[in-house]
Order: structure tokens, then sequence, then C-alpha cells
């Protein structure tokens, strides 16, 4: 399964936000420096799904706020 991402690094709150066009806006504490948000997506994506973090990759937008996660 493929899920588009939008992510909004150093939100004040952590949440996933799911639009209504079927794509995730995730909203973490990380900021982009040094993969640390990346980090942060997959750990909240894992959660959300009740997935093993280690099942999610990022496919497309390894330095972009709009990513392809493949789960």
């Amino acid at each position: 399964m493929n899920l588009q991402i939008i992510v909004k690094p150093g939100s004040k709150v952590q949440k996933i936000v799911k639009n209504p066009d079927g794509t995730l806006t995730i909203y973490c504490h990380a900021r982009a420096h040094d993969g640390e948000a990346n980090t942060a997506v997959i750990k909240l994506v894992a959660d959300y799904l009740d997935t093993p973090k280690s099942k999610i990759k990022i496919i497309r937008g390894q330095k972009s706020r709009v990513k392809l996660l493949e789960v």
C-alpha cells in the first residue's frame, strides 16, 4: 500500500489528519534537519496504522514535505 503524505515539521502538536483527497497531513515536533523529521514521520505513521516501523519506507520525497510512503 502506498500513502501520499504532507509533513509539517516543527509543529507544536504531533498529530495526523486525514484529508478529503485521501492524503495524510502529519504534524511533528521534529525539525527537518539531518533526517529527524523523516524518522518522526515513520514512527507516527507506524503508530497510526498499528504496524512495525520496519515495514514503512519513504519511496519519494526524502528531502521534500510531500512524500510517498510504502507500507
